[in-house]
């Protein structure tokens, strides 16, 4: 699956389009580091006084950083993006206007595009998150596999030791779901929660989990 076919390109901000002008989603990577090593200090829009602002960030006007976040630069921060209540931006974190990053949640090297939304106890490694895409509480999109060696997506090497997710356009993908590294998941697609995901999802796909439950007479 390509970077086009994972995100409307016409429809990002012309300030991020170049980052996404690549073929394959995971070298979207390098060109957030190179993005981001080229920011200045830019603070113009609103932070909590609790909140932990270090290095080179770019805040937008609108923008906020709210309660007890700790952002970490180089990052950038869009016209109406919210950093919620506790949230930890690591550093190479771009987001979109209008994304978000709420509370208690984690985000490190990754590119949220408009109105993309990790809003409770989310975790992003290494990936790019597409237009209107939500993530349910407690969202986790792995970076980094048990052993250590190299992500591959689909058989395809990437040449990286962390690459978490794409996920396109319109996603939903419901809470507690975690995503191996090297997942892609195409635009639309909804992923029911607590699902454990690895692969490839095609575009406008419903991914189901079954469980099978077992009620019985309490004894004591």
């Amino acid at each position: 699956m390509t970077t086009a076919e994972l995100f409307d390109l016409d429809a990002v901000t012309a300030e991020l389009r170049p980052l996404l002008e690549v073929e394959r989603p995971w070298q979207v990577l390098a060109r957030i580091d190179a993005f981001c090593d080229a920011l200045g200090d830019c603070r113009r829009g609103r932070i909590h006084p609790s909140a932990v602002v270090e290095g080179n960030v770019v805040l937008a006007e609108d923008a906020e950083i709210g309660p007890h976040a700790y952002v970490r630069g180089p990052s950038w921060i869009g016209a109406g993006a919210q950093v919620g209540h506790g949230a930890y931006l690591r550093g190479y974190v771009v987001m979109a206007p209008g994304s978000k990053v709420l509370h208690a949640s984690e985000a490190k090297r990754s590119l949220l595009l408009e109105d993309a939304k990790a809003p409770h106890f989310n975790y992003l490694g290494d990936s790019v998150i597409g237009r209107g895409a939500n993530l349910g509480a407690g969202v986790k999109l792995a970076n980094f596999k048990a052993y250590g060696d190299a992500v591959a997506v689909a058989g395809e090497a990437t040449g990286l030791r962390k690459f978490g997710a794409a996920i396109g356009d319109g996603v939903f993908v419901g809470c507690n779901a975690v995503l191996s590294p090297g997942t892609l998941v195409g635009p639309r697609s909804i992923i029911y929660h607590g699902a454990m995901l690895r692969g490839v999802v095609p575009a406008d796909t419903v991914v189901k989990l079954r469980q099978t439950l077992e009620s019985v007479a309490r004894k004591g």
